[in-house]
């Protein structure tokens, strides 16, 4: 076309020449006539030449252009039959009109058409019901991504298997790198001599070792007991399966002082650089160790943490040198701030109340002013007892303040001590956390993800019984000026009574060596019992969720509320404990509506059955053996639906989240 518009265009100028020409001869004939025919002769040939040049080309562009459809239109068509792209175009009721020869590769007969799109993929019609733009189904083998154009009712179908293939492939290549810690080498090899160290270490080394090389995994010693190693991702996820079996080999390891060795592994994994991927694994230890040890962590670039193991107690610390350590920091950073804020979490139990109180002994011990944070409407009706002792003290009762006061009181020079916690969203009065800079975390509970960001000390033992017994050794290294009244020592014991269910959960050695002190102290057992004492109306709520229980698997019993029936946290914790004192319970859920609309679980176990992945898996958190949860926008029936879910992926070899 471009070649007819110029050719037409030169003959325009040709013919002004030629006018002009014509003019110019009428004067050479009027002067030289003989002179003038010559010149006539040679205009009429050319003017003939170019009419004959300008046809001729004309007629090749003609042919040039008929020619070029013909390509276009004959590759149009060739490119509709024949190129590898599925077109399929179906009915309003999903059978299929017409579709190009590639699709008949999919199918068994000579064609797709009039069969419905549910025999290519079950996928199809739920995707274009959605009003979705794009799916990825399975045809034959082969991975397909389908664009849906569904106001032509069109389908097209790209085989992108080979793309996918390459995609896995640098999933799978993707560099993981681990740090792997012994929990306890350094209890377990104090006072060894050095032939019992080197026997230990060789057969630590050598079940390391066998392990890394069955799964094709780099595995270097660095110290006495931290190795580093450096795997793929796919490697990393044919470990995810096995469970992380090498926890159970070296835990089976009993040395001579008939104490079990136990691993932990921080992984760290992503698209990221070695230095980020390290700093990740080292903080996915820290996070297994947090959380008693014996266990995996993983965490990705995002974020997302994963546990595996984790299904021991963790093993108590006979030495008292971290307890020392950390009270001598505590000092400092009390002598270092202008005033110390307690905070425990919401819905206090006495474990927080009597830590708190501990705390605020601390701040007075080293001449400073201290209050605890405490609301006094988010009491439940054991605590309420030991509250309405407090208040009888009235030069104990002023140290108490209501978060909004702590607000005004708040200032960057603060040091805020929160104790039985560590999560900013169970807090008194989460904005406080923003309010200063010196954060102190004293808790006994497992490390959770959701983490108070930036402490300046974390004093976290999750093998203590509770956050009392930690304070109490924290307490013991203070000035000596330090006085307890018989309160004071009696709230703190309280707080430990509770957590062990009167010494009988959780308790090691030093339990009874706090417990010990405190005594020595003035705490009363009698008050104690006092503050234990329940009304006839709630043991009788409990014992009807009791009768509501029913046994879902071997050793596992899960109590139901009816739906409307309100219970107290503290109530359905009661219950489970009480259905785990019954033969041949070895795990116990109680399931009930809270009065602030979401739905409350309890769980509690005898250790053999970790209770706190299971509720972890559904948002909550706690101990191997005492762990809870509430969710919300759902029903009790849901809930226990859900939990029946996690219960026999639990049991079955599911994840471990």
């Amino acid at each position: 076309m471009a070649n007819v518009k110029k050719t037409s265009a030169m003959s325009g100028h040709l013919w002004v020449i030629y006018m002009l020409s014509v003019i110019l001869l009428g004067f050479i004939w009027y002067y030289q006539w003989m002179f003038g025919l010559v010149m006539t002769l040679l205009l009429i040939g050319s003017i003939f030449y170019s009419i004959r040049t300008e046809k001729q080309v004309i007629n090749d562009t003609e042919e040039y252009i008929s020619t070029l459809s013909y390509r276009v239109k004959k590759v149009g068509e060739e490119a509709l039959l024949e190129m590898p792209i599925g077109i399929i175009l179906y009915s309003e009721d999903y059978k299929i009109e017409w579709a190009n020869p590639y699709m008949n590769r999919f199918v068994d007969e000579n064609s797709v058409v009039g069969s419905s799109l549910n025999e290519l993929s079950e996928k199809l019609i739920p995707n274009i019901k959605e009003n979705k733009e794009e799916a990825w189904v399975e045809l034959d083998g082969r991975r397909m991504q389908t664009i849906m154009k569904q106001e032509d009712r069109l389908l097209y179908m790209f085989d992108r298997t080979k793309q996918t293939e390459i995609e896995s492939r640098y999933q799978n290549e993707q560099s993981v790198l681990a740090v792997i810690f012994l929990d306890n080498y350094e209890e377990i090899t104090q006072g060894m001599d050095d032939t019992s160290k080197s026997h230990i270490n060789s057969q630590v080394t050598s079940i390391l070792n066998k392990w890394a090389e069955q799964h094709g995994v780099y595995l270097k010693r660095i110290s006495q007991e931290r190795f580093i190693a450096v795997m793929t991702k796919e490697i990393l996820s044919g470990l995810e399966k096995t469970k992380f079996e090498i926890l159970d080999e070296v835990r089976e390891l009993i040395t001579d002082q008939n104490m079990p060795l136990t691993l932990s592994i921080g992984v760290g994994v992503g698209p990221i650089t070695l230095p980020e991927m390290g700093a990740i694994a080292q903080s996915s230890l820290d996070l297994a160790l947090g959380r008693g040890g014996d266990q995996v962590a993983i965490k990705d670039e995002t974020g997302k943490v994963r546990f595996y193991g984790g299904k021991t107690n963790p093993m108590e610390k006979r030495t008292r040198v971290r307890a020392r350590v950390i009270s001598h920091a505590m000092k400092d950073l009390v002598q270092g701030s202008e005033k110390v804020l307690v905070m425990g979490h919401k819905a206090p139990d006495m474990d927080s109340v009597g830590a708190a109180i501990g705390i605020l002994k601390i701040a007075q011990a080293n001449q400073k002013q201290g209050a605890i944070v405490l609301d006094p409407n988010d009491v439940d009706t054991g605590v309420q007892r030991m509250v309405e002792e407090i208040k009888k003290d009235e030069d104990l009762w002023d140290y108490f303040v209501s978060p909004e006061d702590a607000m005004e009181m708040v200032t960057n020079d603060t040091l805020l001590v929160v104790v039985d916690t560590h999560k900013p969203k169970l807090v008194a009065e989460e904005k406080l956390l923003n309010k200063t800079e010196h954060v102190v975390v004293i808790d006994h509970h497992r490390r959770a993800e959701d983490f108070i960001a930036s402490p300046t000390l974390v004093y976290m033992e999750p093998y203590a019984s509770s956050t009392a017994e930690l304070v109490t050794e924290l307490l013991e290294y203070q000035p000596k000026k330090l006085k307890l009244s018989m309160l004071e020592a009696t709230s703190l014991l309280a707080g430990i009574i509770v957590d062990t269910k009167s010494f009988t959960l959780r308790t090691g050695s030093r339990t009874f060596d706090a417990a010990s002190y405190l005594r020595g102290k003035g705490a009363d057992t009698v008050l104690v019992q006092k503050f234990l004492k329940e009304d006839l109306d709630i043991y009788l709520r409990r014992s009807r969720l009791i009768e509501r229980s029913d046994i879902y698997r071997d050793g596992v019993a899960i109590s139901t509320a009816d739906k409307g029936d309100i219970f107290g946290p503290v109530v359905i914790a009661q219950a489970a404990d009480t259905l785990l004192t019954m033969s041949g319970i070895e795990a116990s859920f109680v399931i009930s509506d809270r009065k602030d609309g979401r739905v409350g679980i309890s769980a509690r176990s005898l250790g053999d059955i970790n209770v706190q992945v299971i509720m972890e898996q559904m948002n909550g958190g706690g101990h191997l053996t005492n762990a809870a949860t509430q969710l919300e926008d759902t029903t009790i029936e849901d809930a226990k639906a859900l939990l029946q879910d996690i219960i026999d992926e639990y049991f079955e070899g599911g994840e471990e989240e």
